[in-house]
């Protein structure tokens, strides 16, 4: 074997090395629902008494730039990523709804809420979990459960 060959055998080694290592390093990452389910179910204690609702719909808004840093959309704040994830949304405005709420309820400690916005936007941050996988869809186990 000459000497050409082995170098380009090597370097091809070398630039596929390191072309699945970067592929492995931006990437975005799968998310473990596990986490993301717990955290959620967690939050919604908070839905029982009026008084802590806004702490609710903060901690779902935690919850949901948590995940998208995990997946690694771009932006350096929450606003900048859930533009770069608009598209994996199946409704970004009430997204956008949802992180208005949360923002408006970190901002002011005496914030009254309807139960229909904090339901809505509960449902919205769900939703936008839900559609970036960490949190599994509802629909399939609510299939096998019709099916049943």
């Amino acid at each position: 074997m000459s000497l050409e060959t082995v170098f380009t055998v090597a370097g091809g080694l070398v630039l596929g090395f390191l072309g699945g290592l970067a592929a492995w390093v931006f990437m975005p990452k799968r998310l473990k629902s596990q986490y993301f389910v717990t955290r959620w179910r967690e939050l919604q204690n908070f839905c029982k008494d009026k008084t802590t609702w806004p702490k609710a719909i903060a901690d779902a808004d935690k919850l949901l730039d948590r995940a998208l840093k995990k997946r690694k959309f771009k932006g350096k704040t929450m606003g900048e990523r859930l533009v770069s994830a608009q598209r994996s949304f199946t409704d970004n405005d009430g997204v956008w709804y949802a992180h208005n709420l949360a923002k408006k309820a970190l901002a002011d400690n005496n914030i009254r809420l309807k139960e229909s916005d904090v339901k809505e936007a509960l449902m919205c941050f769900r939703d936008a979990l839900r559609d970036i996988g960490a949190l599994p869809d509802g629909k399939s186990s609510s299939k096998a459960k019709r099916q049943a």
